[in-house]
């Protein structure tokens, strides 16, 4: 049975010592955290397993051959530089790391060592964007067009991330996932709001290189919580609403299409209109987090290449670099190659 330690058992960390926990392949062995009173939680759900106030515990112990990272993200590189350096395989929470050169230094470490480095992605494993994912591949949407995403709630506003690294982090993943390209540039507006030091809302475009736009609202002081995307291809077009409990994926076959004809030496541009029928399709049941750590497992055992790999955290990263940058400059797209030149 794999070994397996957690670092940070805060917000997220409990839901990975879960999945850690109930499945058949691993054993978790320790969790640390610096605060008492998660380390009782811990003892309360996790009366067997070893707890600690030392992070360096869990990398040091020879038992455990895989570590669990849910901490801030300043703390990231630290700690999987710290337990990949031990030959340990790491599970990273999102983003992976501060900064793209972080992600690259651990992307080489683990290359070098041979190590899993994963980094929790977790949406790319739910049912539904595995959906949109084989539907996209298929050619069923056609050529995208856009991508638009709302994905606001009143809250958590955190302490080191701004509301870009924290909300819009999931969006930029699923579309890595479902763009063959990447974006040629980025750009964002945003504000604090609150005088939190960092913005609480921000608006997100991606340009890509065929047209296509992706926009991503993200805001933490919406008076409702709502995770909705919409996806507009050339065939179809689709409705992914996360928070929908039974038809969280809509597919509509509708769309428009520009017509030219040649009408007495000019062209004239007419418009039509596709209404056709919308259906929900099934989607298998299984936890997204539990899919993930079991496909964490099975990279470790075959040395396969796990979907949310390093280097995609690093790509990640980079792009939430841009928007930083773009912020800062009040909405001025940034140009990735550009980004990755200068650093």
């Amino acid at each position: 049975m794999l070994g397996i330690g957690l670092i940070g058992y805060g917000y997220w960390g409990p839901n990975l010592a879960r999945v850690a926990a109930q499945n058949p392949r691993a054993r978790l062995l320790a969790i640390a955290d610096r605060d008492e009173a998660a380390l009782e939680r811990a003892r309360r759900q996790h009366p067997g397993t070893r707890r600690t106030r030392e992070w360096q515990e869990i990398v040091d112990n020879a038992e455990i051959s895989a570590v669990l990272i849910s901490t801030p993200v300043n703390s990231h590189f630290e700690m999987a530089l710290a337990a990949l350096s031990a030959g340990k395989h790491v599970l990273v929470e999102k983003p992976m790391a501060r900064s793209s050169a972080q992600c690259a230094f651990l992307v080489g470490e683990a290359a070098q060592r041979s190590l899993t480095l994963m980094v929790d992605h977790t949406f790319l494993y739910t049912p539904a964007v595995r959906r949109i994912k084989e539907m996209t591949d298929a050619g069923e949407l056609g050529r995208i067009l856009y991508y638009d995403s709302t994905r606001i709630n009143l809250g958590l506003v955190q302490r080191d991330v701004n509301v870009v690294w924290d909300l819009a982090v999931h969006d930029l993943a699923i579309l890595d996932h479902l763009f063959e390209a990447a974006p040629q540039a980025i750009s964002a507006n945003g504000g604090d709001m609150l005088g939190a030091a960092h913005e609480t809302l921000a608006h997100v475009t991606l340009y890509y290189g065929d047209g296509a736009m992706a926009h991503i609202n993200t805001n933490w002081l919406s008076p409702v919580k709502m995770r909705r995307t919409l996806i507009g291809g050339t065939r179809k077009m689709v409705v992914y609403d996360d928070l929908e409990p039974d038809e969280k994926l809509k597919v509509y076959d509708r769309g428009a299409a520009l017509n030219a004809c040649e009408t007495e030496d000019r062209r004239a541009r007419l418009v039509s209109y596709r209404t056709g029928d919308m259906w929900a399709p099934h989607l298998p049941l299984g936890e997204a987090l539990a899919i993930e750590f079991e496909h964490f497992t099975d990279c470790i055992e075959t040395g396969a290449r796990p979907l949310t790999s390093g280097s995609m955290g690093l790509r990640i990263v980079e792009m939430l670099e841009a928007a930083s940058c773009s912020l800062a400059q009040r909405g001025q797209p940034v140009e990735l190659s550009r980004l990755r030149m200068a650093s």
